[in-house]
């Protein structure tokens, strides 16, 4: 599903460029869970957003189900994400003011089908065993089940691939157990390819392949 090969990222900063990736060659499968792994400054986030078509290599190849992402313009990456890629991060993002079910239909709000929104919301965070705290605001929530309406909002358009960056990262031990799990039944009865950013060893040791990365490189994988 993932094919990366020789990918570099470089910034320039003045006249000095910095190699955040410097020539990743992996490939992820269809249907896999995956941690990636690494010190601050390895290159894992920058990874996770070539991988979530967030940026664009400065050379390499990156093929998602085939297609190569480096020759598709704006539009044509915003529906990629759109369609394909489920987003969860360390801190929700959250909309305050709005409920729960409110946050989960966010991404379809383009939709032409409007009537259908509640009932896919709540199909949604029942996946996440969230439906009866539909009405809640954010502040209502605890963290992990913020972060579960965060899930679910990640799966209303009914991804192929959820990049979750640090999901844990903003919760206590018990929660996080729970985020894991909800993560681990998406993969193995939705077949959902999952790929975590983590500094969680207990998180990275819940997918089936751990890739490390360190100084821009690929240093290691294993299965766990």
């Amino acid at each position: 599903m993932i094919e990366l090969n020789n990918i570099t990222k470089v910034y320039k900063m003045g006249e000095v460029e910095v190699y955040a990736l410097a020539g990743v060659t992996c490939s992820i499968e269809r249907g896999e869970m995956v941690s990636i792994m690494g010190p601050s400054g390895s290159g894992k986030s920058t990874l996770m957003n070539i991988i979530g078509c967030l940026d664009k290599p400065t050379s390499g190849s990156y093929r998602l189900d085939g297609a190569e992402i480096a020759e598709l313009d704006d539009n044509k990456l915003a529906e990629i994400r759109n369609s394909k890629i489920g987003f969860v991060f360390q801190t929700f993002n959250l909309l305050p003011r709005i409920s729960a079910l409110a946050n989960v239909e966010l991404p379809l709000i383009y939709s032409h089908n409007r009537s259908s929104h509640h009932k896919l919301a709540l199909q949604a965070l029942d996946q996440v065993k969230l439906s009866h705290r539909a009405t809640h605001r954010p502040s209502e929530l605890s963290g992990g089940e913020q972060q579960r309406v965060a899930i679910a909002r990640a799966l209303i358009q009914n991804p192929a691939l959820i990049l979750a960056d640090e999901p844990t990262g903003n919760l206590d031990s018990r929660s996080s157990q729970e985020i894991m799990a909800i993560f681990e039944e998406l993969n193995r009865r939705q077949g959902i390819t999952i790929v975590l950013v983590t500094h969680d060893s207990d998180v990275g040791r819940c997918a089936q392949r751990i890739i490390r990365t360190y100084d821009g490189r690929i240093s290691d994988a294993e299965r766990v």
